[in-house]
């Protein structure tokens, strides 16, 4: 099991469109890929898969809050850390 922890890089949080984007990037392996916010105040927040824009945004994750990202496969693991500590708001 391959997993990181980066701090969101989006200055609106995981919302609408870095969520869509970072979804879209999951969507392209057949490995869960599964995002869990650190230090959540909320203990019930389940992680969220993240190939579901919808699950990603219920997370609720705002900018510089941290996330960890677990899979069975490593690559996926970098790709999607890469994006969260990205600002998708940017492009």
């Amino acid at each position: 099991m391959a997993s990181t922890t980066v701090t969101v890089g989006s200055t609106v949080g995981l919302h609408a469109r870095p969520a869509t984007v970072i979804a879209d990037a999951a969507a392209e392996y057949d490995d869960e890929i599964l995002l869990e916010l650190v230090d959540a105040e909320d203990d019930d927040i389940e992680p969220a898969d993240a190939a579901s824009s919808l699950m990603i945004m219920a997370l609720g994750a705002e900018h510089g809050d941290t996330i960890t990202i677990t899979s069975d496969n490593a690559e996926a693991v970098e790709k999607i850390a890469a994006l969260v500590a990205k600002n998708l708001d940017e492009e």
